[in-house]
């Protein structure tokens, strides 16, 4: 893992990037009824965008989650700070000023401060320990995956520690003795194979959500889009594909995620986002929500009973 890899991100853009950023000629999609959608997501543990996106992505899988297999993988954003040759950011500071600007954009909670007071020094380190999740269960992975970007982007955790690591596998109900074996064996072999992969599709910014079937048939979708542009996508493989009414109700939201940002839920209940902290913090007088507060924001859970 010695490739030099530099970023930055564009936040009117929507993405995150490596440098001389190129795009391979995917074929636009053709209609396939009735037939499961392969989505591949290639991200990075600390790419802002990929957080904006968040309330996109957990809207598709309630709405048309029946029509498609979503597989993450990391795309390797900062090796390390020493070679790096950015041009807008060039060092940890630049970062705190971009994901203040990135939070109010996206209008998600982004706190930048961790860049002044504990920054850094690559995206590797968290990427490796999602693919030593992965190794143990693929669905507690994608949960571990969501926590340590809570911690990176809201609590000012740097994730490069194996202390913070090991805490979000507990969390999570992963074994945390075995994800710090696997994070120096198997898991940085399956990180170099999503980079790898990353380059044979010529893909270098994050977001890069690759849709495709067993026909090869490909169309790429690249940055925040809005959320019509996700849905057409599936509709463009299968004209069919009827929209599953999400069920509303505050209960059955966090027993499908644990934790929602305001605007992840005002997205999920289609709210404006004053309406839906107006509804959450009634929640919370009432003791039935828990809260975080972070810098530019909320993050929301079920208040646990004692």
């Amino acid at each position: 893992m010695s490739e030099e890899t530099n970023f930055f991100c564009d936040i009117e853009a929507g993405t995150c990037n490596l440098p001389e950023q190129t795009h391979s000629s995917l074929t636009n999609s053709i209609s396939i009824p009735n037939q499961k959608i392969s989505i591949l997501y290639f991200t990075d543990p600390i790419c802002s965008s990929c957080w904006g996106i968040e309330p996109h992505l957990r809207k598709l899988k309630l709405e048309y989650g029946d029509y498609f297999e979503l597989e993450y993988r990391m795309g390797g954003l900062l090796s390390n700070w020493s070679s790096y040759k950015g041009k807008d950011v060039k060092k940890p500071e630049d970062v705190a000023t971009h994901w203040d600007h990135a939070s109010q954009h996206y209008d998600m909670p982004i706190d930048g401060d961790i860049w002044l007071e504990d920054p850094l020094h690559s995206s590797f380190p968290a990427a490796i320990a999602f693919k030593a999740a992965q190794l143990q269960n693929l669905k507690k992975a994608s949960a571990f995956y969501r926590r340590i970007k809570e911690m990176v982007f809201l609590e000012k955790k740097n994730t490069t520690r194996i202390e913070h690591l090991k805490t979000a596998a507990l969390q999570t109900g992963l074994d945390p003795a075995q994800l710090e074996l696997d994070i120096h064996g198997q898991a940085v072999i399956n990180f170099e194979n999503d980079m790898k992969l990353a380059r044979s599709f010529g893909i270098k910014g994050f977001p890069s959500i690759l849709f495709s079937d067993s026909n090869q048939q490909s169309y790429l979708l690249y940055g925040v889009k809005p959320y019509e542009e996700f849905e057409q996508a599936i509709l463009n493989w299968n004209p069919a594909a009827v929209k599953t009414p999400i069920n509303t109700n505050y209960l059955n939201l966090f027993s499908v995620y644990p934790s929602m940002t305001t605007k992840e839920y005002a997205v999920l209940t289609n709210k404006n986002k004053a309406e839906a902290e107006t509804f959450l913090n009634q929640l919370f007088e009432l003791d039935r929500l828990d809260r975080y507060r972070s810098k530019n924001g909320y993050l929301w859970s079920l208040r646990k009973s004692s």
